[in-house]
Parts: structure tokens; C-alpha cells; sequence
């Protein structure tokens, strides 16, 4: 033991753990090109910009960022925020997006925070996602396709929030289409909890998607000098992409509430034919039970009372009375 701190590992440096953490260099011309932490400041083409990424816990970081930004945009960046949103300061914009952690479960996707800092020739982002694992910087670099300026990669982080989405959204799909098959099966009461709980995961996917979009609404019209039209195009796609999973979720609760109108139907129905089951039977022993409890009065002159056949004749006369109380409610419809 010499006293000297561990040497940091790879991974820690690839996730922005130490220091500044990534910085990647994009020529503005469809490459990009890596920067190694602790390295000297890259050199980045007029056309371009850069991109600095880093773990906001990072203490390392967290310095970095108050001696280059000051210390309230470094807290801006490094607060946690649970609200997405889009703030506009000078020429500079500060945007907060949510996406789904990766192989989450729809009833708990676990957003990740992503904090960006946007201004001209240089994007910061400030959060705990593999930012290079995240935007797949490797097909960028071996296919010559990365992102051309900082509103299209903004655009491109949008899209790939919406493309972790897109299959949590169609498996929702699919258990809706489960609770419709089994609508009017045996497991009722099982079809309501579970449509109970989609209904609540659709609620939460919504408090996800619409705040996305205003962002990027809000960033696409905000006067910005360093976004062209491309910029804004490219701003309007993205936007456009996350507000139709949104027209997908909002389709969904729409279904949702169909089908729970149509159990509470299929419930009601059942009520309504039970009722009119039990309704039937009072109204076939009514008159059976009145003339009962007229031939059992404990007074003279009751007829037959002194017969040894008479009990086995008011039986059969009560049996061909209800046959006749019920064959005229069949007659009625009522049954």
C-alpha cells in the first residue's frame, strides 16, 4: 500500500466516471471521431462541434463543469430533475429528456435522466446512460453517418428514446388484446385487475411521451442562431416520431376504456339476468306460499282437512299451479 488512489478502470472511464469522461468530435460532415479523458482539447472543424458527456455524480465532472459553464448552469446540469423540459438561456438552451432504461418492463421502465447543454459547436450531457453505447457511435464511425450538427443529434437521441419505447408500447398492445379475447370468459374478475393495472401503465407511458414532444416543439421554435432549417426539420421529424407513440398510447387508453366499459356491461347483464332469475322464482312461490299458509290456518273449516289423500292433492295442485305460472311468464318473454 503506497497511500496513491486506485488507477481508475476502463469501464469507469468509458462511462464518464472520471474526469470529463467521453468526448466525441463530429466534422459536420457525417464523421466523428473519439477523444480520450484527460486528453488535449480537441480540435473541432469550423462546420462541426463536440460533444462532452459525463456522469453528473461524478466529483470530477461536477468540477469540470462549474469551471468551464459557472456554477449555476454546472447545477443545472448536475441537479437531478424528475420533469422534462426545455430552457432557453441567451443562445444557449438547457433540455432535459427521460428514456426507458434498457430491457425494462412496461409496468416499471425506469426512465434515465439525459441533461443536455446545447450551444453553438458544442453539446454537454450530463447523465448516468453509456452515451456510446446509447447512440451506437460505432455504426457512425464505420458507416460515415454521424449526426451533422448538435440539433440533429439531439434529434437522434429523441429517436432512439423512441425506439426503446416503440416495443414496450406494441407488448401493451398485445395484453389488451388478451384481456379483449377473454372479455367474456370464465375469469371476469381477473380480466378487470389486470385491465386495472394497463390502464395505470398507459398513464405513466403518457406522463413520458407528451412532455418529450414539447421538447422538442419548444427547442424547434426557440430563436436559436446556430439552428437552420435542416436543424429544425430534422427537430419537427423526432418530434413528430414521439408524438405518434403518443397517438398510439392515446389509441390504447381509448381501447381501455372500451373494454371496461364492456366488462362493466357484461358485469351489469349478469346482475340483470341473475335478478330476473331470482324476480321469477319469488313470483312463481308467491302465490304457492299464500295458499299454503291459507290451507295451514289453525281454524274450523278448512277444506279436506279430515282426508287421508288431501296432502298428496294440494301437492300436485301447487306443482300444476307453478307449471302454469310458468309456462305464462315463458309466453310473456319473461324467461
Amino acid at each position: 500500500m503506497d497511500g496513491h488512489p486506485p488507477e481508475p478502470t476502463a469501464r469507469a472511464i468509458q462511462n464518464g466516471l472520471v474526469g470529463v469522461g467521453t468526448v466525441l468530435v463530429f466534422d459536420g460532415k457525417g464523421g466523428v471521431g473519439r477523444q480520450g479523458p484527460g486528453g488535449d482539447q480537441p480540435m473541432v472543424p469550423s462546420r462541426g462541434f463536440k460533444l462532452i458527456s459525463g456522469n453528473p455524480k461524478s466529483p470530477e465532472f461536477a468540477a469540470w463543469l462549474k469551471s468551464d459553464l459557472g456554477d449555476f448552469n454546472a447545477g443545472l446540469l448536475t441537479t437531478p430533475s424528475t420533469r422534462t423540459r426545455c430552457t432557453v438561456l441567451e443562445d444557449k438552451a438547457l433540455v432535459v429528456l427521460r428514456v426507458a432504461r434498457p430491457g425494462a418492463e412496461p409496468e416499471d421502465i425506469g426512465r434515465q435522466l439525459l441533461t443536455l447543454w446545447i450551444e453553438r459547436g458544442r453539446v454537454i450531457i450530463a447523465s448516468e446512460l453509456n452515451i456510446i453505447d446509447f447512440l451506437g457511435v460505432s455504426k457512425w464511425e464505420a458507416s460515415h453517418h454521424a449526426p451533422l450538427s448538435p440539433a440533429d443529434l439531439i434529434a437522434r437521441l429523441a429517436l432512439r428514446a423512441a425506439d426503446r419505447l416503440e416495443p414496450l408500447v406494441e407488448r401493451l398492445a398485445e395484453r389488451l388484446d388478451e384481456i379483449e379475447e377473454k372479455l367474456l370468459s370464465e375469469n371476469g374478475a381477473k380480466s378487470r385487475s389486470r385491465l386495472a393495472h394497463l390502464r395505470r401503465t398507459l398513464i405513466s407511458f403518457r406522463r413520458l411521451i407528451w412532455p418529450q414532444r414539447d421538447v422538442l416543439n419548444t427547442l424547434e421554435i426557440e430563436d436559436l442562431s446556430f439552428f437552420t432549417a435542416k436543424d429544425r426539420l430534422r427537430l419537427r421529424e423526432a418530434s413528430g416520431r414521439t408524438g405518434r407513440i403518443g397517438e398510439e398510447l392515446a389509441a390504447l387508453s381509448e381501447r381501455a376504456v372500451l373494454v371496461h366499459e364492456q366488462l362493466a356491461d357484461a358485469r351489469a347483464e349478469q346482475m340483470n339476468h341473475t335478478m330476473l332469475i331470482l324476480a321469477a322464482v319469488t313470483a312463481v312461490f308467491m302465490p304457492l306460499t299464500l295458499l299454503t299458509g291459507v290451507l295451514g290456518m289453525n281454524v274450523a273449516g278448512i277444506p279436506f282437512s279430515e282426508s287421508a289423500h288431501a296432502f298428496w292433492g294440494v301437492c300436485v295442485m301447487l306443482l300444476l299451479l307453478a307449471l302454469v305460472i310458468v309456462g305464462w311468464m315463458r309466453r310473456r318473454r319473461w324467461l
